[in-house]
């Protein structure tokens, strides 16, 4: 599907470049197409942006599920060790979603799209944990992963797993 591929092209051109400088000749020229074709697809930037989102979020919600135990608290330990890899390789710079939100504050279908990720995570990790009366804990657990990641590292995880174990060990 050509309008996946230019969504993945978009993705790695808004995760080097951000969400505000790049040009929409940049994004072109990252996408791999003519002007025309990206338009076609992605008619405004805000579009490209969407796109991006979206494809991004199908990535990181199977990247999360890698490999996943049975439910319970080592699926969400594993998606947690899971998520230190993402942050390494994929958001060293934090979250996309979130840095999409703070470029254009202002934009309604750009929020939409990050709060239908911010719930579908909130769901995974309700699912995973088989714990839904922990899914909005575990929530601020993940989110502050990733917005810690880029001034804490690793530290992160260490203290996410502890939180984790003993939110998920209680009653």
């Amino acid at each position: 599907m050509p309008d996946q591929q230019i969504a993945a092209n978009l993705e790695a051109a808004f995760a080097q470049h951000g969400f505000a400088q790049p040009s929409v000749a940049i994004l072109q020229k990252a996408s791999g197409v003519s002007l025309r074709t990206l338009y076609k697809y992605y008619p405004s930037k805000e579009q490209m942006i969407i796109a991006a989102l979206e494809h991004r979020q199908q990535r990181y919600l199977a990247f999360l599920t890698q490999g996943a135990p049975t439910p319970g608290l080592d699926a969400v330990i594993h998606a947690f060790k899971q998520l230190q890899q993402w942050m390494k390789i994929s958001a060293p710079n934090g979250c996309m979603s979130m840095q999409a939100i703070a470029a254009f504050p202002e934009n309604q279908q750009i929020s939409h799209v990050v709060n239908s990720h911010k719930q579908a995570v909130q769901q995974f990790l309700a699912k995973q944990s088989q714990r839904p009366d922990c899914a909005a804990a575990l929530f601020l657990v993940h989110e502050g992963i990733a917005s810690a990641w880029p001034l804490m590292g690793e530290a992160t995880i260490n203290s996410a797993l502890k939180l984790t174990q003993t939110l998920l060990e209680q009653k």
